[in-house]
């Protein structure tokens, strides 16, 4: 099958070689040329490195004859999974999501937030001195909040020119930025947390390839809060939650008969 794979993360990466290996035509997406050079180390993978809207990523779907599209995008990558949707459903291509599996936690002091923007008007709440571990992404929807205004946020971000540009850009100082590759171990986490006085952590539930366990365990040793922002509600018409699952949506694929995209109201 020739299949079309969002891949801007670690798994969706490892998703695209195990389809490869497993013998499928595989062109993975990124929207950075960080992403882009992993992806080079699989041989027999094609790579895209074009940010493509809806429109766009419509027209390479129809016109490179795919007809697979495995969305492996970030969990909180709302915009990115909602054009694929709507691309696949214009194209009639097949939409697989793979959905990295959520981190079920116990701790106590966990307060869900459902928007950057209330995470930060929680997090002032809670303290004064806020570690955020969420990425550079959404930073300028955090530190806009009139909340945040006099409180002391250390960012956490890759540590890449463009990142680092921005956070400059938004007013943060090399005192306020932590610029580090993860995963990150409980024990590095207990360590950053106590460097920057931390009395806020905010994450999100970006599973265990997104450090989200250890970013918890770190906190719960320090007795700090958590504000934890939940993903975005999506309706996603197939949901795989594995490899495996994923493969086995490609083989009904290939052995149905009953039209190329499906929902569950059969349209």
């Amino acid at each position: 099958m020739k299949i079309f794979l969002i891949a801007g993360t670690e798994d969706g990466r490892k998703l695209a070689k195990f389809l490869s290996d497993n013998g499928q035509e595989v062109t993975a997406s990124v929207v950075s040329g960080y992403g882009k050079k992993l992806l080079e180390e699989y041989k027999n993978i094609k790579v895209n490195d074009k940010k493509l809207n809806a429109a766009e990523l419509e027209k390479i779907l129809r016109d490179e004859d795919f007809e697979i599209l495995v969305d492996a995008s970030h969990p909180y990558a709302e915009n990115i999974s909602e054009n694929a949707i709507d691309a696949c459903r214009s194209s009639k291509i097949f939409y697989i999501r793979y959905e990295r599996p959520e981190v079920k936690f116990n701790y106590k002091k966990i307060f869900r937030a459902e928007s950057y923007e209330q995470a930060a008007e929680i997090s002032a709440r809670l303290g004064k001195n806020i570690f955020l571990t969420t990425g550079s992404r959404n930073l300028k929807k955090f530190l806009s909040c009139e909340e945040i205004k006099n409180c002391n946020v250390t960012a956490r971000i890759l540590p890449t020119a463009e990142v680092l540009a921005e956070c400059e850009s938004l007013g943060l100082s090399p005192r306020q930025i932590i610029a580090i590759q993860g995963k990150f171990s409980v024990e590095l986490n207990v360590e950053l947390f106590k460097h920057t006085d931390a009395e806020v952590i905010v994450t999100k539930n970006s599973g265990e390839v997104g450090g989200a366990d250890t970013k918890i365990a770190a906190a719960e040793i320090l007795n700090l809060p958590v504000v934890m922002i939940e993903r975005p509600k999506i309706f996603y018409p197939n949901v795989a939650k594995s490899f495996i699952e994923v493969e086995r949506f490609i083989v009904g694929k290939v052995e149905s008969n009953f039209g190329i995209y499906r929902t569950t109201d059969g349209d």
